[in-house]
């Protein structure tokens, strides 16, 4: 029958897993060695088990399988904490292997002693520790099935002996359900919903990442409707592309009218967001629609909550509307977007060919432009988020990561790790932060040693950009904010990666397009305006105090030359009458 770590590995194979993420460690060297023997599995060597947990959700991401990542007893299962944090609040299928000290010690306070089954209960759905051969099999399929079914991370631990140890039973097979029903709106729901929209004359949706797979009916409703559709960061990709009805995002990284819209709506129609600055909703005259019941006016007083599939609950309710006659709102709405758009989003993309430091949002723009009609774009936290939000082009095919619910940094490049192994034959790009890339940088050598044709984008303002923006609208003058001027380029090269550093804008398509065309790895890192600060599309006055003080005591410190960088970086590309 084999050892436990076999069985361990027969059943992972039964349940299609491909790749376990991890650093090899003793505790988990009969697992590493069974892995080594088996066929249709491999183990991938990540620098850090935190890298291995944010590939694993990448990777679940992206197939809508289980993925596994693994770590050794003590520090080598704790470093997964961040990626499995990240992995389960974005709701994603992954198991997590957390072996321990041998079993006669555990207790004891023994070298290397924490308890696993303690340690990730918060960040997972299923937490258990498996301690005799007999139970090792069953345990193991309730936390694959468990991370399944309820979409999240499941956890479970073992003594390092115990993998060794014979097998107890047959390892047997079992079938894992992957496909799960679709929650259907109660009927009274249904007929409530249609009313209160059918009687309201000025509707706006806004839309999450629970409108996936719904474009068609949301895109039917709107136009019933006459609603200005607007959107979540995560709801972006699933809503944004063939929308003649786009009022843009809202939120810290918004553009456009869509804070508008909903605040000038007579009725709000919440679907599938579980969107979580509530300062940005109007808490009033809202309803919800989500398929996870939890969610339903957590964020917002409700007239009218409705529990459902997004695509199921509109399919139900449109038959019961007529369609709206008057488009003045949305034609409002419309024009207002068009005209942020053109004033603001792109300001910083025109004629800025010639001006140093580069802008980052002219090399999110060029990116947009250059990178595959597939691509994955993976985005580490930060100011990342901001371009990627404002320039990347959604179109139904590809594919936006990053850590939007638990907002770690160092998140693009592992996750572009799993992507890139997940899809070998698909374009990936990290959009990397400079400040992000320097927590993982080992990261680097994983590419290499996989030769992964992934291409990194450094956006190297040498600063820590989101945490200098909150300081200032907070009031305090920037801090411990600087990075350095780091040659990231002159790392990759040293770690064998092909790699350039851009510093003039007139060169960064010409390498952009170089890095993108080249198989294999490739990183390019462009030195970035480290003043460009993105503005949310509504500034509160308390914000506008915070900036004000934030200025005040850096010209008291002798700093004012910073504060006339930062208006002319950011003031210097809007256009003129």
């Amino acid at each position: 029958m084999g050892s436990v770590a076999e069985q361990l590995v027969e059943v992972l194979r039964q349940a299609g897993v491909e790749r376990v993420y991890g650093v090899v460690g003793d505790s988990l060297n009969p697992v590493v060695d069974a892995i080594r023997r088996a066929e249709g599995i491999s183990w991938v060597h990540v620098r850090n088990e935190e890298a291995g947990a944010f590939a694993a959700a990448a990777d679940a991401e992206l197939t809508g399988s289980l993925a596994v990542c693994a770590g050794s007893c003590g520090p080598g299962n704790t470093h997964l904490i961040q990626g499995l944090y990240d992995a389960h609040r974005s709701g994603l299928p992954v198991l997590a292997l957390a072996s321990h000290i041998p079993s006669t010690q555990i207790g004891t306070g023994f070298f290397q002693e924490t308890h696993p089954d303690r340690v990730f209960t918060d960040c997972s759905g299923f937490c258990e520790l498996a301690s005799t051969p007999a139970q090792f099999p069953r345990l193991l399929r309730i936390a694959i099935q468990h991370a399944l079914g309820a979409r999240g991370v499941s956890v479970l631990s073992f003594p390092g002996d115990l993998a060794a140890q014979p097998a107890a039973e047959p390892t047997g097979r079992s079938t894992f359900l992957t496909e799960l029903a679709v929650p259907a709106p109660p009927w009274g729901q249904v007929q409530a919903l249609a009313e209160a929209l059918g009687s309201a004359s000025r509707v706006a949706l806004f839309c999450g990442a629970g409108v996936r797979g719904a474009h068609a009916e949301v895109m039917e409703l709107a136009g019933r409707l006459n609603a200005p559709v607007g959107h979540s960061l995560r709801g972006k990709e699933w809503i944004q592309y063939d929308n003649p009805y786009d009022v843009g995002m809202s939120g810290l990284l918004g553009y456009g009218a869509c804070h508008d819209a909903l605040h000038q709506a007579e009725l709000v129609l919440l679907l599938g967001t579980d969107f979580p600055y509530d300062s940005f909703l109007p808490q009033a005259r809202t309803i919800q629609v989500d398929h996870d019941a939890t969610r339903l006016g957590r964020r917002t007083a409700l007239e009218l909550a409705v529990h459902g599939d997004v695509a199921a609950t509109l399919r139900a309710v449109l038959p019961l509307l007529e369609q709206k006659p008057d488009r003045g709102f949305l034609d409002a709405m419309l024009e207002r977007h068009c005209k942020a758009l053109e004033t603001v989003v792109g300001a910083y993309t025109r004629d800025i060919g010639k001006h140093l430091p580069i802008h980052p949002e002219y090399v999110a723009a060029v990116l947009d432009e250059l990178a595959s009609e597939d691509a994955v774009f993976t985005v580490d936290t930060g100011m990342c988020n901001v371009w990627a939000a404002r320039y990347l082009t959604p179109n139904g095919r590809r594919r936006v990561i990053g850590s939007f619910l638990h907002g770690s940094m160092a998140n693009a490049l592992p996750h572009a790790i799993g992507a890139q192994l997940a899809f070998p034959g698909r374009q990936v790009v990290s959009m990397s932060g400079d400040g992000g890339l320097g927590m993982l940088l080992g990261e680097l050598l994983t590419v290499v040693k996989y030769r992964l044709p992934v291409k990194t984008v450094v956006f190297n303002n040498g600063a820590l950009g989101m945490i200098k923006l909150e300081m200032l609208v907070s009031g305090y003058p920037e801090t411990e904010t600087d990075n350095g001027d780091v040659d990231y380029a002159a790392i990759a090269r040293a770690a064998g990666m092909p790699a350039k550093r851009v510093t003039d804008p007139a060169q960064l398509r010409a390498a952009l397009t170089e890095a993108l065309e080249r198989p294999g790895p490739a990183l390019v890192d462009v030195v970035t305006d480290p003043n460009a600060l993105s503005i949310p599309p509504v500034i509160t006055a308390a914000q506008l105090r915070g900036f004000a003080l934030a200025a005040g005591r850096t010209v008291l410190s002798g700093g004012v030359g910073k504060m006339v960088d930062l208006a002319r970086s950011n003031l210097r590309n809007i256009p003129r009458p």
